[in-house]
Parts: C-alpha cells; sequence; structure tokens
C-alpha cells in the first residue's frame, strides 16, 4: 500500500474495466449504455485530476505506487506508479475518452443496443489498457497492458470501422504485434541479465536500470525496443498501418489513436531507451535521425497533396509525431521535457482537427476539400474555433503547440544543430498544409449552393471543442504546468542514463 493508504493509482487504472463489464448489463437503450460510459469516464477524470492534485512536484522516482507479488517464482509482480513522466499522460487519456464518448453520440445513435453495449465496453477497455502501460514499472506487466491494448483497438477499427476497416486494422495488429515480440524477447534478455549479474531474478525496470551491459548487448536490446516503440508511434518507415488506420476509423477512435496511443510508442522511448541504454542510444542517433527527418518531411509532403481532409489531418500526426520523436532522441533535459510537452499539445489539437473533420463531413456527407470553400460566410463561429485550432497545430505562440515545439528545438539544437534544422523544416511544412487546407475549406467564393445553407457551431459541438481549446490557451500561456511536474522526473531519468555510461566506460567499453 503506498504512503496514501489508498490504491489511488490502482483504481484509477481498474474503474475504466469495472465500468466497461458493468456496461454490458446496463438496461435497454442506447442512451442509457452511454451515458453510463460517459458517467464512468467523468469518474475516471476525477480521479486523475486527484493524481494531479497530490502530486509531489519535488519528488523526481515515482509516486502512489502500489506493489503485490503475482508470480514470485519469476519475481513478477503488479508494480505500478507514476512520476513527472508519466503524469501528463495520465491526465491525457483520462480528459480525452470522455470527449471520445460524447463525440460518439451521434455514431451510436442508430445502431443496435447490444452494438452501443459493445462499443463502449471496448472503448473503456482501451483506456485501462493505455493507463495501464503509463504506470507499470514492472516489464512483464507494461507488455501485458501493451498487449492487453490491442484487442480494444483491433475490435474498434475492425468492427465499427469504413468499408476497408478489415484491411485497416489487420496491418494495425500485425504491425503491431511484430514490434511486441521484439520487445517481449528484449524483456526476458535484459531479465536474465539481471539474473546474472545480481542472482535475483526480477522484471522490476527500476531494478534493471543499474545493470552493466555489453555495448554489443546494449545495441541489440536497443534495437528491439526502438523498433517496438517506433511501430507505435509510428516512425517512417514503420508508418504505413497508421493511413489506413485511422481514416477507417470512426472518429472518436480515430481521437483516441492519434491523441493517445501514438504516445505510448514517445513515452517507451522515453522510459526505457535513454536510461537502459545510453551509449547504444548515443551511438544509433545518427541513423535513426535521418529516418525521422525524412519520415517528417514525407508526411508533410504528402499531406500537402492530399483531398481528403481526414487523410491529410493523419498525415499531418505523423510529421508531429516525427519531430517529437526528435526531441526524444536528443537525450537531454529540454529535448525530453519538450517531447513530453508537445505530446500533450499534440493529443488535444489533433483530436480537435480530427473533430473539426467530423462536424464538417456530418454536414456534407463527405469530408473531399474540393466539396468545400468560403464557408466560413455560413460557419463563422465554427470557422473561428477551426483558425484558432489550426494555429495551435502549427504553433502560434501564446498556445500550446509554440512551448513544446521550441523547448524540444532547443534541446536538439544542443545536441546537434543540423538535426534541430532538419526537423524544423517539418514546422514550416506544417503551416504550409495546414493554413492551405483552411484557405482551401473556410475562405473565398461560396460557390457550391449547398454550402450556403450549412448550419454553424451546435451546441454539442461547442461542449467538444470549447474545453480543448481552452486547455490549448492555457498550455500555451502557462507551460510549467506540463514542465514543472517533469523536471524532477526527467533530471532522475538522465542520472540513471549518466551513471550507465560511467559503468561502460568503467568497464572498457
Amino acid at each position: 500500500m503506498n504512503r496514501l493508504g489508498f490504491p489511488l493509482l490502482s483504481v484509477l487504472i481498474l474503474v475504466p474495466l469495472a465500468g466497461a463489464v458493468i456496461t454490458l448489463a446496463v438496461g435497454r437503450g442506447r442512451r442509457v449504455a452511454l451515458v453510463w460510459a460517459l458517467v464512468v469516464s467523468l469518474v475516471e477524470l476525477a480521479l486523475a485530476a486527484a493524481v494531479w492534485a497530490l502530486f509531489n512536484y519535488g519528488q523526481g522516482g515515482m509516486q502512489f505506487v502500489d506493489r503485490v507479488p503475482w508470480i514470485e517464482t519469476l519475481g513478477i509482480s503488479y508494480y505500478v506508479g507514476v512520476d513527472g513522466i508519466s503524469l501528463w499522460l495520465l491526465l491525457l487519456t483520462a480528459f480525452l475518452v470522455p470527449v471520445a464518448i460524447v463525440a460518439s453520440w451521434r455514431l451510436v445513435s442508430h445502431w443496435p443496443t447490444e452494438d452501443v453495449r459493445a462499443y463502449f465496453f471496448w472503448l473503456l477497455a482501451l483506456e485501462t489498457g493505455v493507463l495501464g502501460v503509463f504506470s507499470a514499472v514492472d516489464m512483464v506487466l507494461f507488455f501485458v497492458f501493451w498487449e492487453a491494448m490491442l484487442v480494444p483497438a483491433y475490435f474498434l477499427i475492425g468492427r465499427w470501422g469504413g468499408e476497408r476497416r478489415l484491411y485497416a486494422t489487420t496491418k494495425f495488429f500485425v504491425y503491431t504485434m511484430a514490434g511486441s515480440a521484439l520487445m517481449l524477447v528484449a524483456i526476458l534478455v535484459l531479465a536474465a541479465l539481471g539474473l546474472q549479474q545480481t542472482g535475483e531474478l526480477t522484471f522490476d525496470l527500476l531494478s534493471l536500470g543499474g545493470l552493466s551491459l555489453d555495448f554489443n548487448v546494449q545495441i541489440w536490446l536497443f534495437l528491439a525496443f526502438a523498433l517496438a516503440f517506433a511501430v507505435k508511434a509510428p516512425v517512417w518507415p514503420f508508418h504505413s498501418w497508421l493511413p489506413p488506420a485511422y481514416v477507417e476509423s470512426p472518429t472518436p477512435v480515430t481521437i483516441l489513436l492519434a491523441g493517445i496511443l501514438s504516445k505510448m510508442g514517445i513515452y517507451g522511448l522515453i522510459r526505457f531507451c535513454i536510461p537502459l541504454f545510453p551509449d547504444a542510444l548515443a551511438v544509433a542517433r545518427p541513423w535513426i535521425w535521418p529516418l525521422v527527418v525524412v519520415g517528417i518531411v514525407y508526411a508533410s509532403l504528402v499531406a500537402l497533396a492530399q483531398s481528403d481532409m481526414k487523410r491529410l489531418v493523419a498525415y499531418s500526426s505523423m510529421a508531429h509525431v516525427g519531430i517529437i520523436v526528435a526531441g526524444v532522441l536528443a537525450a537531454n533535459a529540454q529535448g525530453v521535457q519538450g517531447a513530453l510537452l508537445q505530446s500533450v499539445s499534440h493529443g488535444i489539437t489533433v483530436s480537435a482537427l480530427f473533430l473539426i473533420v467530423e462536424f464538417l463531413a456530418v454536414r456534407r456527407g463527405t469530408s473531399q476539400i474540393e466539396t468545400f470553400g468560403g464557408i466560413w460566410q455560413t460557419v463563422p463561429l465554427l470557422g473561428t474555433l477551426a483558425l484558432t485550432v489550426m494555429m495551435a497545430s502549427i504553433g502560434l505562440p501564446g498556445l500550446s503547440g509554440f512551448p513544446g515545439e521550441f523547448t524540444l528545438l532547443l534541446g536538439l539544437f544542443r545536441t546537434s544543430p543540423i538535426a534541430a534544422a532538419a526537423a524544423g523544416t517539418g514546422i514550416v511544412l506544417g503551416a504550409w498544409y495546414t493554413l492551405s487546407l483552411f484557405r482551401r475549406v473556410f475562405t473565398g467564393p461560396l460557390e457550391r449552393a449547398e454550402n450556403r445553407t450549412l448550419p454553424d457551431l451546435r451546441r454539442r459541438e461547442a461542449i467538444l471543442l470549447l474545453p480543448l481549446i481552452v486547455l490549448m490557451f492555457v498550455l500555451g500561456l502557462l507551460p510549467n504546468l506540463v514542465l514543472q511536474p517533469t523536471d524532477a522526473a526527467v533530471t532522475n531519468l538522465l542520472g540513471v542514463a549518466e551513471a550507465n555510461r560511467v559503468v561502460l566506460v568503467e568497464g572498457g567499453q
């Protein structure tokens, strides 16, 4: 039991799963299932807020720790905790799930009740898997949550997605499973090395962080972990699952894929690769950065060429995540903290962008850009909110995209000015395709008769968008809300990495 005398973090992780099971048993009617799922997600948001309120910013280690033996003979335990690195990712998850549930209102309105129940069951189960990934300290437990998350995602895309949903979900599942297999092997090897050096079999990440690893072993383990996380982020050339998964998924599911699940790969790179394999990261970095930069430029140029709004936003998400990964690879305080702040900002802005695309597609029955043009004349409120979100996405000062990008580029510049300049091209291209999208959809002459009677912002749409936009301003003006709690944890993480470098040097590597 942790110092609170109450397993707050475990309750946070397990409440959505319990709520998911109860969803299958709630009374008749679609509305009842939706309202129940929303209540569970709001309770979850309140629990996450309690974790944030009780969090000690000055402590770099794990807080709210719950540890119970699970498979004692193998050294596996239920071991969870939260530090500054995972705190805001937990909050982001707890915040976006209610958004996805409210955004599902129209989607499920004509479904059979059984489908509605199943849909919200998998949505809440997905939340438990993601929260578990961000909280697990035992590496086997981390892997269990990582794999468990795949099952809800598979059904959410494969059962309720678009026409090519089976192709999209199969590709997503196969890519992620391939990366997960490599990670599992690396976890087992790391535990075996720990047994060899300490005489104790454990999968405790914090304990294994102090091992003395041969340089060649570091390289192979780093590659195994990094590939698994690169697929999830995703990083080019492991990205090809992303466009079909994002486009074919229902918009609420796309919000969770882009806003939360992509952050699991970024989190894994920070939590595992930086402290455990610092020398391997330093050697591999000059080879990985070009891949990241190619991915940023490739995704940006493909976004520019898109005729469909949802596909454009999907590729823009890939480009933004590439910039975040570049900051992580810098492996210094500014790079990692900027990446964490930008991860939160991206989760908020990309969710708002997908919602705006959905609102427009509902009005016209399509998300093809050519069907719009000049609609700011008929939907001025929605156009104003769309412009605000797009300004946040391209990093306008005062909005959430600016402090994260600035901080991570500063960290990137400290490690490699060339890499910083190359990654910075993604920001320029991002402004190009984002403003081009706004121009083609909202400005210019109102030529199509169908666009002259479009309804402006509806109340339910405002309920979804306004909290996201408020957060964009809050994080843009008060970035220390994220940077302050991450400071001690990132310092502690980099200290472990530095200590491991010293061990390698003293060992003659």
